[in-house]
């Protein structure tokens, strides 16, 4: 990590204030030259982030950990002794919260668990369209546009990614999660404040994102580069294997509905654009086979329907 570089942290609390230019200005420039920024005041309730990490902590311990070890050892991955590239070194659950619920479908969660993430869930929905609508204004788009093109004619889709990367003994031999960019739109995440590992590209160094107490972190994805033209980029970024301490992870990722048109916004496209029009379904297909890939040929083979025609997904993903 280079020394003169500081990961945009920003108080959101500001914007109510004297301050509020300067905070939208901090917001656009992380969106533009970083692709992630982490939030201080927020507005979600500390005693309820504390409670979802210490119930997300416990489940895993209760019920993840020795599944975790039982497939370590299945896929021979408990005696590391060369680099593994195909295998991420996580411990993972997902809850869907649009359009569906399947949280009460989740087993041993507690009755706790499950009310506290159905209320984490909603904070961070309503969250996510509050950043929606300052990038809005920072881009200089009508306030709602980008949740009107979320929002397709189902709604949009968000769900939460539930991981635990416990320590790996040989960390220079695995990753926790694999360097790639995320398909879909807003992503926001509370991480472990005590165990590092989450690293982001910017010009040609990995730098490392911050853990600190009570902060939601944010990341554009793909969709996000595609509506703003490319002035807003999604970013490479990875998790780190620690020989210490279990990183929890919760991410939260606000995404398109499935039949969503993305295109780039006419009001921030000069002459002709670089990046494709396509349905979010569409993309999310594509996706599936090259997560761990660079998103500029995904992008190409949109633009030129390849997906309708020469790519044929051979395996589904979650879409968030």
């Amino acid at each position: 990590m280079e020394k003169n570089i500081k990961f945009p942290v920003i108080d959101l609390s500001k914007l109510n204030g004297e301050e509020r230019d300067q905070t939208m200005a901090l917001i656009d420039d992380a969106c533009q030259n970083w692709g992630f920024f982490e939030l201080l005041n927020h507005g979600i309730p500390y005693d309820l982030m504390d409670n979802i990490e210490r119930m997300t902590k416990e489940h895993y311990k209760k019920f993840m950990e020795q599944k975790f070890k039982e497939m370590l050892r299945s896929k021979g991955l408990d005696t590391l002794e060369t680099e593994v590239e195909d295998i991420d070194w996580e411990s993972t659950f997902f809850l869907h919260h649009l359009p569906q619920t399947n949280l009460y479908d989740i087993p041993n969660m507690s009755d706790e668990y499950r009310t506290a993430m159905k209320d984490f869930g909603k904070r961070l929905e309503n969250l996510a369209e509050e950043l929606l609508d300052l990038l809005c204004e920072n881009l200089g788009l009508e306030k709602g546009y980008l949740k009107k093109v979320f929002r397709g004619t189902k709604g949009p889709t968000f769900g939460t990614k539930v991981s635990n990367y416990p320590p790996c003994p040989n960390p220079e031999m695995i990753k926790g999660l694999r360097a790639h960019t995320d398909a879909g739109g807003l992503i926001l995440l509370f991480q472990d404040d005590k165990v590092s590992g989450l690293q982001l590209l910017k010009d040609g160094d990995w730098v490392d994102v911050p853990p600190l107490k009570h902060s939601i972190v944010i990341n554009l994805g793909d969709q996000l580069e595609v509506i703003t033209n490319g002035k807003y980029k999604s970013v490479m970024h990875r998790v780190m294997t620690q020989k210490e301490g279990n990183r929890m992870s919760i991410a939260s990722f606000y995404n398109p509905g499935s039949d969503a048109e993305i295109s780039p916004a006419q009001s921030l496209v000069d002459k002709e654009s670089e990046y494709p029009s396509f349905v979010f379904d569409d993309y999310m297909k594509l996706y599936s086979g090259v997560k761990f890939q660079p998103k500029e040929p995904r992008f190409e083979a949109m633009k030129n329907a390849a997906v309708t025609t020469d790519v044929n997904p051979v395996a589904t993903v979650e879409t968030f």
